[in-house]
């Protein structure tokens, strides 16, 4: 896989190579309106006004010094003293407050600290929290120590106390999601640790406190590591106000950071909101989603710090034009249309849109001037000139995918599910996504270093379209069945295997397992390989792709649906601040 695998030169080469159906006349391939296919997505519930009408008293530059006061309040109270526990708690708290950034140097110096000086811990609870966190910052960790608690000499796992540990066991079930592709230990691990916690819930009515109880339906809802860090910190500070033993300090800080976070975001979406009502392709597109806040929540799934503003608005208008693309294949053009639309991509050339319909015409002119402003302003920051022809690669890579799944819709084919991934990993738009990801964050780099670390992310960059394409197929099937849509992973794997839609399910949720695994390995090794320090931020970014994916299609259909619980993600994310105890004075 090489996002530009050839020079702009042999494009054309690549075009005759693929093109397998002559242009025909526009009288030939328009089909009537009422020939048109419709999903009836539900019209968009986001009003323009009320989006405009956000607004934020944390903007304001007294905020700004309470917040940098405080954080050098908290930091005053770490004690280098504190033992081990204490220390390991402090470092996980900050974390799950979305305070790490303000951090990095205490929680660097007390993990390199616990991490070359091992200390003998007689807990679970201990065990697997020191785990977990040193091997999420990429130390070479062993889970030697902490499954000793949990199994023999023979890797059986033990019938004992360790029952009684809820705590314990909670923290060695998140635990185990951070497992590589050679610990196939840890599968049986995660079922172990899910069994102890299903059945003390069943038996919860007076034995589990309600604040660690309300933390193990969190987590066998979704696992920590499977959620977007930012959009579960609004749980968590909410979590860390009701224990027994919080740090005030530290609670008010976390809600001011998100009060000052949110109000940078309120701003980013107004202007996303503007960008997007100025297009005018609303008024063409009648049949797509028109989701543009939805998109906006996936940018800042990727990163909500405010400096990343330009990143954020770059990366809601490619996502917004994912959507719109994907439904003109899905829903909209004939096979013909398809065909001169994917072209033109292909070629990057206005010319050859001229025969299609106003829409589709619409939509390619406005993704041809969007991405070359973007690929502009990447050169610029960049200070190179190579950024274009990626952007324009993977664009076109993911018109000829979505082509791909038309032509089998086309013709009533179901393709084996290994025909299908390789191609599905693409249309799941993830390359679009990661590689805009890459010129925006990564900078000053020549066209060699570019390509060589391209070659680099490729495993990376395959496993988290592959979990996008995956979750987004569990969310959807049900709907997409019944609008009659091509197959997805799930109806292949029906029929590959002749199992029923359960078996399949629980065989594609086993495959984003070892797609975790895939990037587990990549992300949290990064101290021991030849990663640059100035990627980290980079990979640990795109992983979070895959985790918006997991959020996005949780509950169904987040995009087209727009379904409580995305539409009360958002409501949190830019409408809800915190009440913070010094505004009632």
């Amino acid at each position: 896989m090489n996002f530009l695998s050839q020079e702009q030169g042999d494009i054309e080469a690549e075009h005759l190579q693929y093109q397998e159906t002559k242009h025909v006349a526009n009288d030939d391939v328009t089909l009537e309106a009422n020939q048109r296919r419709s999903a009836n997505y539900k019209p968009n519930i986001w009003k323009y006004n009320f989006l405009q009408s956000l607004t934020s008293k944390y903007q304001e530059e007294e905020y700004r010094g309470r917040f940098e006061k405080l954080v050098e309040d908290v930091k005053g109270q770490y004690d280098r003293e504190w033992g081990l526990l204490p220390k390991l708690e402090f470092i996980d708290s900050v974390h799950k407050l979305g305070l790490g950034n303000h951090f990095h140097y205490e929680i660097e110096e007390a993990l390199t600290s616990i991490n070359s000086n091992p200390i003998v811990k007689e807990d679970l609870y201990t065990n697997a929290l020191c785990f977990r966190l040193l091997r999420q910052h990429g130390y070479k960790v062993s889970p030697a120590d902490m499954l000793r608690f949990v199994t023999d000499e023979n890797d059986i796992f033990k019938k004992s106390s360790i029952e009684e540990d809820i705590k314990g066991v909670l923290e060695l079930f998140e635990a185990s999601h951070l497992a590589f592709d050679n610990e196939s230990i840890f599968d049986g691990v995660k079922v172990y640790a899910m069994n102890i916690l299903k059945e003390a819930f069943s038996n919860s009515a007076t034995k589990i406190e309600s604040n660690l109880l309300k933390q193990m339906v969190h987590a066998l809802e979704l696992p920590s590591h499977g959620r977007v860090p930012w959009f579960d910190v609004r749980w968590h500070i909410n979590e860390y106000g009701n224990r027994e033993h919080m740090n005030i300090d530290l609670l008010q800080l976390s809600k001011l950071n998100f009060n000052i976070i949110q109000a940078t975001l309120q701003k980013d979406l107004k202007e996303s909101c503007r960008w997007w009502t100025n297009q005018g392709l609303k008024e063409h597109m009648n049949f797509a989603r028109d989701r543009l806040v939805e998109c906006f929540m996936c940018s800042v799934g990727l990163i909500s710090d405010p400096q990343y503003g330009s990143f954020r608005k770059c990366l809601t208008k490619v996502i917004n034009f994912i959507l719109v693309i994907d439904d003109i294949y899905d829903i909209y053009g004939s096979i013909e249309e398809l065909k001169q639309f994917t072209d033109a991509v292909i070629r990057w050339n206005k010319s050859e849109i001229e025969q299609l319909p106003e829409c589709m015409e619409a939509c390619f002119q406005a993704l041809y001037d969007v991405n070359n402003d973007i690929a502009h302003e990447f050169e610029m920051e960049n200070t190179c000139n190579h950024v274009l022809p990626h952007l324009k690669k993977v664009w076109a890579d993911y018109c000829k995918a979505l082509y791909v799944e038309a032509k089998w819709y086309s013709k009533g084919y179901t393709p084996s599910l290994d025909e299908y991934l390789s191609n599905a990993w693409i249309s799941s738009a993830g390359p679009v996504i990661l590689v805009h990801t890459f010129f925006a964050i990564i900078q000053d780099h020549d066209e060699a270093v570019t390509d060589d670390q391209m070659k680099d992310f490729q495993d990376l960059f395959y496993n988290i379209s592959l979990i996008i394409r995956l979750c987004n197929d569990l969310g959807t099937t049900v709907a997409e069945q019944e609008r009659g849509d091509a197959a997805s992973s799930v109806i292949c794997c029906m029929r590959d295997m002749n199992v029923s839609e359960e078996i399949a399910r629980n065989h594609i949720k086993g495959m984003i397992d070892r797609g975790w695994k895939s990037i587990n390995g990549k992300c949290f090794t990064h101290n021991q390989t030849h990663l640059v320090p100035s990627l980290q931020p980079f990979v640990s970014i795109i992983t979070n792709a895959a985790r918006v994916a997991q959020t996005l299609y949780q509950h169904g259909d987040g995009f087209g649906d727009q379904d409580k619980e995305i539409r009360e993600q958002i409501l949190s994310l830019v409408t809800k601040p915190f009440i913070i105890d010094h505004d009632l004075n």
